[in-house]
């Protein structure tokens, strides 16, 4: 227990002198020193409640996405349908009241029909996800289950909780807080953030992208009443867009959509001097848009965003590249927003905000202060009480704790972890549980001296029986802090990771290090212990 070789005194001061070099950024970031820029600058990241910044409350609205659904079935039905052996025609299809119906043209069909549809019917998951009724013969209606929606919900979600996090993190932001609130609510905090109007902008569009050929067959007057040819749908005109003002009617189905773009990026074209935004897309998006321009050459298409017509130009040729530009009267900020949005990907549904809350950084700054000055008044109080009653080992004990402090700063730093006014608090438990550790060692060492024993005994015994106190308290500790980790949010996981990392340096320092001065004391001078 107390031998310690030279390779591993320097060993163990090797890896505590690293960790500790990697907390002196953030240091000095607290202090207000500025720090060389040749050097590593990795720093802890301060949480909202700390640094300030901007809470965004975004919430969705679940008949969307039952809407998309249907939407996805018609399309789903009619080309499935199609492309049967043989053929299976089908009369107008209705989405009416939140279900799909339609008729067979041929009765004698309808069990040929049942077994084609089974696929869309059960999907790929293990509920199922549309009730199938055969009603008047030949009349199909397809009904969606409700464990079918509750789970496109949740898909929905959680797939536009990670495009919100992809949005965000492009934008240059540290550490921002994305979660799911509820069923249909997404919690955003970014800290530092003191103007969310960009933000709200950034996160309000969905970015649906979609090429859809236009109606030219559609009346211009039935246009302008909003009457739609069967089949097409009216869509208006962007801002800011040569379209601005107009409508236009497009081919509802057969359109591509922008799912398969891999990249998109803010740039001039070099004859117009026009920003524009270049898209390319995945070999299956690049050989459908191939396909798309190639059977419709000399016909317009329309370029839309979020359901706003951007461009309508004309297919003079095939584009078969697998790229595309797009243009629509764009500033070169916008066009870098777009190219953002698109590469993050397209939002499942329309995300409104709620509650928007703006933090300063005033509230944080005192709050700090407070929390630094209850930590040094009771750290004060602390080291004054281990060395009045334990001498050497509570000198030892107070450099231990220094050293556990710095240690859990670096390695925050290097895990890029973000600290909240819970993960303060975090710090002030675990320099309780370091110097908890240190007492019960000190307190067993005393026990063995009155027993008898001799000093290198007593001390080795004492760190031998005390140490298993001490990993039994700290493996509770860290069961308790994995669990706040895994099923708590926000503050609450701050919290628990300044709280597991701690305890891995706690008994680092209070235990190792301790033991390893001590050892390196009583072989110098035995007979000075008193304890």
């Amino acid at each position: 227990m107390l031998d310690f070789p030279l390779w591993k005194r320097i060993s163990l001061w090797g890896v505590a002198l690293l960790v500790i070099l990697a907390a002196l950024p953030s240091i000095a970031s607290l202090s207000g020193v500025r720090w060389p820029s040749g050097l590593p600058d990795r720093e802890v990241n301060l949480g909202l409640d700390i640094a300030g910044g901007s809470h965004i409350l975004l919430e969705a609205q679940p008949s969307q996405v039952a809407a998309q659904r249907l939407e996805t079935l018609e399309e789903s039905v009619r080309s499935t349908l199609r492309d049967a052996e043989p053929r299976i025609r089908i009369g107008d299809i209705s989405t009416a009241n939140g279900r799909l119906s339609f008729m067979l043209d041929d009765a004698s069909q309808v069990d040929a029909a049942r077994e084609e549809l089974l696929p869309l019917i059960n999907g790929s998951g293990l509920i199922r996800e549309w009730d199938l009724a055969v009603n008047d013969g030949n009349r199909f209606i397809l009904t969606p289950t409700a464990q079918g929606l509750e789970e496109a919900v949740s898909n929905a979600m959680d797939s536009a909780t990670e495009v919100v996090r992809r949005r965000i993190d492009a934008l240059g932001t540290r550490e921002p807080t994305i979660i799911r609130q509820g069923d249909n609510r997404i919690v955003v905090q970014v800290p530092g953030l003191e103007d969310p109007a960009a933000l709200k902008e950034l996160l309000g569009q969905t970015a649906n992208l979609e090429f859809k050929l236009v109606d030219t067959n559609a009346l211009p007057s039935d246009i302008e009443q909003g009457i739609a040819p069967p089949g097409s749908e009216i869509l208006e005109g962007a801002p800011g867009s040569d379209y601005e003002g107009r409508r236009i009617a497009v081919r509802r189905l057969g359109g591509i959509r922008g799912d398969t773009l891999t990249g998109a990026q803010g740039t001039v074209d070099p004859q117009t001097n026009e920003n524009v935004v270049t898209i390319q897309f995945d070999p299956t998006g690049g050989a459908r848009f191939a396909k798309l321009t190639s059977e419709n050459v000399n016909r317009p298409f329309a370029i839309i965003l979020d359901d706003e017509v951007l461009s309508a130009p004309n297919i003079n040729e095939p584009i078969i590249g697998g790229s595309a530009r797009i243009s629509g009267g764009f500033t070169a900020e916008s066009a870098n927003q777009l190219a953002i949005q698109l590469r993050s990907g397209a939002l499942p549904v329309d995300l409104s905000v709620v509650e928007e809350r703006t933090v300063g950084p005033d509230l944080g700054a005192d709050s700090i202060k407070r929390g630094m000055v209850a930590m040094g008044i009771g750290s004060l109080l602390v080291v004054v009480l281990m060395i009045a009653t334990y001498g050497r080992f509570g000198v030892y004990a107070t450099a231990a704790l220094v050293i556990n402090v710095l240690m859990i700063l670096g390695i925050m730093a290097l895990m890029s972890t973000t600290l909240t006014l819970p993960g303060i608090a975090g710090f002030v438990l675990t320099i309780g549980a370091a110097v908890d550790a240190n007492v019960l060692i000190n307190e067993r060492i005393r026990e063995e001296r009155k027993r008898g024993r001799r000093v290198f005994n007593a001390v080795e015994t004492g760190y031998r029986e005390a140490t298993r106190a001490i990993y039994d308290a700290n493996a509770t500790n860290f069961i308790a802090g994995v669990l706040l980790f895994a099923f708590g949010s926000g503050p609450v996981r701050g919290f628990a990771v300044v709280l597991i990392i701690g305890l891995f340096t706690s008994v680092f320092t209070a235990v190792t290090f301790t033991r390893m001065w001590v050892a390196g004391w009583l072989r110098s001078k035995p007979s000075e212990i008193h304890i």
